[in-house]
């Protein structure tokens, strides 16, 4: 399963993700601090969708109510 993400409250733009048999395969940011969205999408992959979501949903960046690894996770659950 492919879909696509528009985070809010973040810089980033989109996210894509990628899922096979419930495998995070592939995530792109596209925005973001390119950095930082490259690190998660790494170290996503390979992981339990339903783990990807556990750990990131709750991070905050900064001030904001939430990030763009908690968009992640939230992109996820939607999609699942």
């Amino acid at each position: 399963m492919e879909f696509d993400y528009t985070p809010k409250g973040v810089c980033s733009r989109n996210i894509h993700v990628e899922i096979e048999d419930g495998i995070v395969k592939n995530v792109q940011f596209t925005g973001g601090c390119s950095g930082n969205t490259q690190g998660v999408a790494a170290l996503c992959k390979g992981m339990k969708a339903e783990d990807v979501i556990a750990r990131l949903k709750d991070i905050k960046c900064g001030a904001k109510p939430t990030s763009c690894p908690a968009q992640l996770a939230k992109g996820l659950q939607e999609n699942l």
